[in-house]
């Protein structure tokens, strides 16, 4: 393509340890084939700064900035400027002069947004084109949340829903494309727009099945000589609707399986862990294993993967990455949005608690069933979800030469 692209993204892109690093991370690799890309970021953990030289290699330039700024000091400014929280948590001056000097000197035919906290960094007035990766539609993330919370709390989620719904409407005006990681997402936000925006599409997730397979690393022992059946959570740990999952694995879901297997175990697999998520380790048969450097041994330690989402926004990377590793998958229907895979073959899907619970037994019970689940998660995925297949027409929405 003719012309450079400047990609602004709210976290960095290395490591591709989270389900949004792991999305930034192909994305930033696939532009990088199209066009010198000028990289601006934050790191919002001391362990970010390990990965710099990696992004420092594959950018023309970059801006990798700590993102120091405290939830209270960013909700006050919200407060004063009458804007969302999420904007003012991810606003820097040296990021926004950065920006300013890189549109200066060098030929920008694009910029790329990887999430809707970052379009704030877009110049009014600039000629290239915009491509915006919402991934979720987070107005709506904040109108759940608002909804299991009261007071104050529950106020400020409300106008974080109420602002970030003008917010969205704003960057699909302004974007020559809008992406969301899937077709029910970009359903989703269609219809919270006050008119409907041709320029609005899915783009899906992806896995790197190679990386993710069965044999490719040993099980975790430790885990392995838990008790009978094994059950693995993966996820940020200190991400709320993660929180919610694993308080609802382990004090509803676990007790009921235990009724049929006394031994069963729940481990739960994440970095940052909450003292509230911390606290579930005292509960029978659940573990918290905190940050760990490859979260492959012990998927393929499990005997399955537990993902009772309440709140889930587009599609889960842990889930994918499960499927992949041939880890059978009992989920709720919210984490099994935006995989067309099938109920009873490639994963069980259940919304009530004794639902999950019986799916677990079903599967414990049954060696040969959960052995053919496993193999056809495994097969789908290598089917329908590579990271090629999904980002195939980035190349297109950058050079304009397509329409969403």
């Amino acid at each position: 393509m003719r012309g450079e692209i400047l990609f602004l993204s709210h976290r960095l892109p290395f490591p591709p340890d989270r389900g949004d690093k792991i999305r930034s991370h192909h994305v930033l690799k696939a532009l990088a084939r199209l066009a010198p890309v000028h990289v601006a970021t934050f790191a919002d953990d001391p362990a970010d700064w390990d990965h710099e030289k990696e992004l420092a290699a594959l950018a023309a330039s970059h801006c990798l900035l700590p993102r120091a700024k405290s939830l209270p000091r960013a909700a006050l400014e919200a407060l004063v400027l009458g804007v969302p929280v999420s904007l003012r948590a991810f606003h820097d001056p040296r990021l926004a002069a950065y920006v300013d000097r890189v549109l200066a000197h060098a030929n920008i035919a694009v910029i790329f947004v990887f999430s809707g906290q970052m379009a704030q960094y877009v110049p009014d007035g600039f000629a290239g084109r915009v491509v915006t990766d919402l991934v979720d539609v987070d107005s709506a993330k904040f109108e759940a949340y608002a909804q299991d919370h009261k007071g104050l709390r529950r106020w400020m989620e409300r106008r974080e829903a109420r602002l970030l719904a003008a917010e969205e409407a704003r960057i699909a005006a302004c974007s020559d494309a809008s992406l969301l990681v899937s077709k029910a997402e970009a359903d989703l936000l269609q219809a919270r727009l006050p008119q409907p925006s041709s320029r609005v599409a899915a783009m899906g997730n992806g896995i790197d099945a190679q990386t993710f397979a069965p044999g490719t690393v040993e099980p975790e022992p430790r885990m392995r000589a838990a008790g009978f059946p094994r059950l693995v959570f993966t996820g940020q740990m200190d991400y709320a609707p993660n929180i919610a999952a694993v308080e609802r694995a382990a004090r509803q879901i676990l007790p009921r399986a235990h009724e049929h297997f006394p031994e069963a175990s729940l481990h739960i697999v994440g970095r940052n862990p909450t003292r509230e998520v911390q606290a579930l380790g005292r509960l029978e048969g659940v573990t918290v294993w905190g940050r760990v450097p490859d979260v492959r041994p012990f998927l393929a330690a499990s005997d399955m993967a537990l993902v009772p989402l309440s709140i889930a926004r587009g599609v889960q990377n842990k889930v994918l990455e499960a499927m992949a590793m041939a880890c059978p998958v009992v989920l709720t229907s919210g984490a099994a949005t935006g995989i067309a895979a099938h109920d009873g073959v490639d994963f069980r899907v259940g919304d009530a608690d004794e639902d999950l619970a019986e799916a677990i037994v079903h599967l414990a019970t049954h060696a040969d069933i959960r052995r053919e689940m496993g193999m056809a998660a495994r097969a789908w995925v290598c089917q329908r979800a590579s990271w090629e297949a999904a980002l195939s027409g980035l190349a297109g929405l950058c050079e304009g030469g397509c329409d969403v």
